[in-house]
């Protein structure tokens, strides 16, 4: 994706993801926050619906999401309460359509941090069937591999903008724009 238009902040919109092959994936009901340095942000309230083919979750607390420049992941920090503080979805051109919203290919792979669990690498048995299943690309494979082993890394070491400063700046610019 290419430098293209934002709505504003406050703006409601959909983060569509879809799997390698095109069919739909998570679809999630978020708020347009801002950038900064590491990229887009996007919001959900607690209450916001998430769905995707056979599932819905509703948020229990609010999370922000990071949607970065190079497409290769998304990262979503929940609000403290909430057992997992960080989930990274790998992705493949995750960025933004031309009309203003989210969307990213989600590639299986996930770097988890819950409470009382440590922080992970989850879904590889996903990774290892889907890549042979759908097609995965050598080059593909080789470069996401190599982005979960230095988000792990990251993460572990709360490095922006997996620290809890940065999801709590971005929590609170969700609060102030979704108060009513």
């Amino acid at each position: 994706m290419t430098d293209l238009v934002r709505p504003a902040p406050g703006a409601r919109l959909l983060f569509r993801w879809r799997k390698w092959d095109g069919s739909v994936h998570w679809v999630h009901d978020c708020v347009y926050l801002g950038s900064d340095r590491w990229g887009d942000w996007v919001g959900q309230v607690a209450g916001a619906r998430s769905h995707r083919p056979g599932r819905e979750v509703i948020a229990a607390q609010a999370n922000v999401s990071l949607v970065p420049p190079a497409g290769e992941w998304v990262l979503t920090m929940n609000a403290p309460g909430h057992l997992t503080r960080v989930y990274i979805d790998l992705a493949w051109d995750a960025g933004w359509t031309e009309t203003g919203e989210p969307v990213g290919i989600d590639m299986d792979l996930d770097v988890i941090d819950r409470e009382g669990q440590g922080i992970w690498i989850d879904d590889r048995d996903e990774w290892d069937e889907h890549r042979v299943a759908l097609g995965y690309p050598p080059d593909v494979v080789a470069r996401l591999e190599q982005v979960a082993l230095d988000l792990e890394r990251q993460v572990t070491a709360h490095e922006p903008p997996f620290d809890e400063a940065t999801a709590a700046h971005w929590l609170q610019r969700l609060t102030e724009l979704t108060a009513s």
